[in-house]
């Protein structure tokens, strides 16, 4: 009678084994300079704080004696917060660059794992890769990491969540490098997150100056056009860095296609209005609403209670 192999319950399929292996990071050269952010005067001198911070070390902690109230540690996390396309990931890569640093970046879904405990694995990993390489760590979308603690665990998955946030907060604490987190939704952190990172800095939808001087930097020299940019900066507001690049790309492939001598300014003026449109429909805003205008966070404390629980229960 032929043998049947049995499967042992006790040992992992190979498959399984070769899906909980180590996560590989790759470690890249940063893709932006300081000079190429069109960033506020606040935000410029937040970032080079935040750059400076550690050759002002000795002088804080040891000159001016800051190391008798508080512990002076290695570490520095920098958290950059605010609207879409504002260019929080410009600035992550350049404060690396400005500190000539290798980085790491990391999505939540590059780590993650579908099994219990790996995840927390991936982690340590990730923060030893960083250590011994002396490299900035990069968490991008950062609130599906730092968001806050399951109160009310009632699944493996609620305890596996739980978990990963301790085994961070573990990290962070005995990490020595640079982590810089990126986030649209900064009212999603743990508070516990919160006290360790010690610079929070947002980035706002530019204002009118600046958005000439990024509609400026996105239209080359070289492509024809007879738009008035002041006057397209004026007009359009409540929209970001990432919007105005889009427009400029979808007018001047509408030109192209239509084999234009020039891009006009009615075409950047409809690209830039399709564009407000379909952020109008996501946020939904009926489009006899005004037009965008900067998004303000509303305190929790201020949400109808109701709402609050509806919320948290979907």
């Amino acid at each position: 009678m032929p043998l049947v192999p049995t499967k042992n319950n006790s040992n992992q399929t190979k498959t399984e084994k070769s899906e909980k292996q180590e996560v590989a990071f790759m470690v890249s050269k940063p893709k932006f300079k300081l000079s190429d952010l069109i960033l506020s005067e606040k935000n410029l001198d937040e970032l080079n704080t935040v750059i400076k911070a550690k050759e002002c070390w000795i002088k804080v902690f040891v000159e001016w004696n800051l190391q008798s109230v508080m512990k002076q540690r290695k570490s520095l996390f920098i958290n950059l917060y605010g609207d879409p396309g504002t260019g929080k990931t410009m600035a992550a890569h350049a404060i690396a660059n400005e500190l000539n640093k290798e980085m790491i970046c990391v999505n939540y879904a590059d780590i993650e794992s579908k099994y219990v405990g790996e995840t927390s694995k991936n982690l340590t990993s990730l923060f030893k890769t960083a250590s011994t390489k002396d490299i900035i760590i990069f968490f991008d979308e950062a609130d599906a990491l730092l968001s806050k603690r399951v109160t009310n665990m009632s699944s493996s998955t609620d305890v596996s969540v739980n978990q990963t946030r301790s085994v961070l907060l573990t990290l962070l604490n005995d990490f020595d490098g640079m982590v810089i987190f990126a986030t649209n939704f900064i009212s999603n952190y743990d508070p516990a997150f919160m006290r360790r990172i010690q610079y929070h800095i947002k980035f706002e939808l530019p204002d009118t100056e600046l958005r000439k001087r990024l509609w400026s930097m996105y239209i080359p020299k070289e492509m024809p056009t007879n738009a008035d940019i002041l006057e397209i900066a004026k007009k359009y507001d409540g929209i970001s860095g990432s919007d105005i690049s889009n427009a400029v790309l979808k007018a001047a492939l509408k030109a192209a296609k239509n084999h234009a001598f020039l891009v006009k300014q009615s075409d950047f003026e409809e690209a830039i209005t399709e564009i407000i449109k379909s952020k109008k429909a996501n946020k939904n805003i009926d489009d006899s609403d005004v037009k965008i205008t900067k998004t303000e966070v509303v305190p929790e404390s201020e949400v109808p209670k109701d709402i609050v629980a509806k919320s948290n229960n979907m």
